[in-house]
């Protein structure tokens, strides 16, 4: 059984001390939104996940859901489970009011997703693509369907999906083919077929609303000719109840490694009637407010993966006797001593934790800006966020998936052969949270949009918006009494990244492919000087908190020592990063394909 209980005190340390919630009131909407208030809600999510959801995530990793007659049963306990967390208004957190949403941040959503995302990551899918969903539709859809969808998706009666992929095509949304013909009324017929779309079919909800992808029969070709159409699985009838049955029907479940108690579907949709949403051949670009919501969802589900996965193995660490320890026996009253006392093992745990709370601590700046960007009263301020949200999005999709999947492998090492086996759950969190660095665009494909679009786009404009509070802050503390020195250390590592930068600029506009074959690594190192800053503006905190005698000393203490193993142990890293960006497309490139 994994062990999991909300990091409450790591969330408010990272919502209120490291980004200023109180600030928060400032902004459109939140005026009356006060930190105790969102402590509240954090305290409720806490017992809903370790209470509600996460005794149903090995119930739904062992039966998995079952197609019947076009209808899809989710596992035992998830249709329970989904009224507790509906009625007690979790799917309206972040909503906007006009629609019967609580119109609550997202710095407060993040960690609401993170809770829900460690204790039952199958789970988290529906409710958030529903949240995904409504975004796009209550950000580019006519105001009459607004009114008709957005209030039940917001109050989780209907959920919502994201149709894109085809058999014949991934990523490369140019070549799809599902066709959307106009009708007389308005509404258009849609045909065509859908694969890995997740909570296509199943049984927690009334209705599910599709967002589909398809072509309109004067299109151009590619990209350019990609509308996106509203398909319901009931058409509403006129008082908005679930009226007939739509011509989408689930043909087959996916057979998958990971998160089985999401139903991972095909879908057919056969003369369907749907409605345009945004303009038409402009849906790509549409559905881009939904699936960037989802690659940051998706960090987080690489977030609260790692988490479970480090409470797990330091729990099993505390437990399981083996060896003594290398400084002397530790457990004279017992066989042998708690294998936390072995370096190797503390190394492991030390690396979970600090990728977990450094991606939480990242999380949620990214999250603070997203209110910036939606609440501000001031333009350039909204601005400024948009390029940072836009800039951080594939680095905390790609990267937080990244060291999720690593961080579940190290836990699994930790019970050595008892992570193995499905005993202790340490298997499924491998499994699960594999899919993660996949959807949504794989890793290499964030890569790509980093390096590509977000570093060129308005001459770097985007990249300020990091670089210059880093610059700052350096320059601020680099000759702190305490930690100057891992203040210095940290900007040796700012100083890699700003050379990467200048060299996938300089060699990317002259040759494409070199920026290709650097972008892996340049976000990855993006990423980790990214998780730098935050722990080293953590480190700044725990020490001022530590000189005033806090009354919760451990707690810092522990938030120093996390942020030097960070700084001594992983972010070096960027070192080599930078000397394989350096290196070229050379080796990469110049083999033949018949050599492979």
């Amino acid at each position: 059984m994994q062990t999991y209980k909300a990091p409450l005190r790591d969330m408010r340390f990272v919502l209120h001390e490291l980004h200023d919630s109180a600030a928060l009131t400032g902004l459109k909407g939140l005026e009356d939104v006060s930190p105790e208030l969102m402590d509240s809600i954090l305290e409720e999510a806490a017992k809903l996940a370790e209470e509600v959801l996460l005794p149903t995530n090995a119930i739904g990793d062992e039966i998995g859901c079952v197609l019947e007659n076009g209808v899809v049963r989710t596992p035992k306990g998830f249709k329970e489970a989904y009224d507790t967390f509906r009625n007690g208004g979790w799917t309206s957190l972040a909503s906007d009011p006009a629609y019967g949403g609580q119109g609550l941040p997202e710095s407060l959503n993040k960690l609401v997703e993170e809770m829900i995302c460690s204790a039952n990551l199958a789970f988290s899918l529906y409710p958030g693509l529903t949240h995904g969903a409504y975004q796009a539709i209550a950000s580019h859809a006519s105001d009459e369907l607004k009114a008709l969808y957005l209030p039940k998706m917001v109050d989780g009666t209907w959920s919502g999906t994201m149709c894109l992929t085809e058999a014949h095509c991934g990523t490369d949304l140019g070549m799809l083919r599902t066709r959307a013909v106009p009708q007389g009324d308005g509404s258009y017929r849609v045909s065509g077929s859908k694969i890995f779309i997740s909570a296509g079919e199943h049984d927690l909800t009334e209705n599910i609303i599709h967002l589909v992808l398809a072509r309109l029969p004067d299109a151009p070709k590619g990209t350019r000719g990609i509308s996106l159409f509203l398909v319901p699985k009931f058409i509403p009838s006129a008082d908005g109840r679930p009226g007939p049955r739509n011509g989408v029907v689930c043909t087959a479940l996916e057979h998958k490694m990971g998160i089985k108690g999401s139903a991972t579907c095909q879908l057919l949709f056969e003369d369907a009637t749907g409605w345009l949403v945004g303009e038409p051949n402009k849906g790509l670009a549409t559905m881009f407010t939904m699936m960037n919501s989802e690659r940051l969802s998706v960090g987080i589900q690489g977030l609260g993966a790692a988490e479970t996965s480090y409470q797990s193995a330091v729990a099993y660490a505390r437990d399981r006797i083996q060896g003594r320890s290398l400084s002397g026996t530790k457990s004279a009253d017992k066989a042998a001593d708690p294998i936390i006392v072995h370096p190797d093992v503390r190394r492991m745990l030390m690396t979970i934790r600090a990728y977990t709370e450094g991606c939480r601590a990242l999380g949620g700046w990214v999250a603070r800006e997203l209110d910036e960007m939606e609440r501000s009263n001031d333009p350039d301020a909204r601005k400024r966020a948009e390029d940072f949200t836009a800039l951080m999005t594939p680095v905390v999709k790609a990267l937080f998936t990244d060291l999720g999947f690593e961080a579940t492998n190290i836990g699994m090492q930790v019970y050595g052969g008892h992570g193995y086996i499905r005993d202790h759950g340490m298997e499924q969190l491998v499994r699960d949270a594999r899919i993660s660095m996949i959807y949504e665009g794989t890793n290499g494909i964030q890569a790509l949009d980093l390096v590509g679009r977000k570093l060129p786009q308005g001459a770097g404009r985007m990249l300020r918006t990091f670089f210059h509070p880093v610059s700052a802050f350096i320059e601020q503390n680099s000759a702190h009494p305490v930690l100057g020195e891992m203040i210095k250390g940290f900007g040796k590592a700012f100083g890699a990244l700003q050379l990467a930068t200048g060299q996938v600029a300089a060699t990317g506009m002259a040759d494409p492919e070199e920026a290709g074959a650097a972008a892996t690594e340049y976000l990855r190192l993006f990423g980790l000087v990214a998780l730098g800053f935050m722990w080293a503006r953590s480190a700044v905190i725990a020490v001022e908190k530590l000189a005033a005698r806090d009354s919760d000393a451990a707690f810092y203490k522990a938030k120093l020592t996390t942020a030097r193993f960070y700084m001594e142990r992983i972010l070096p890293q960027v070192g080599g990063l930078l000397v394989a960006i350096k290196a070229g497309k050379g080796a990469m490139m110049e083999m033949d394909e018949a050599a492979f």
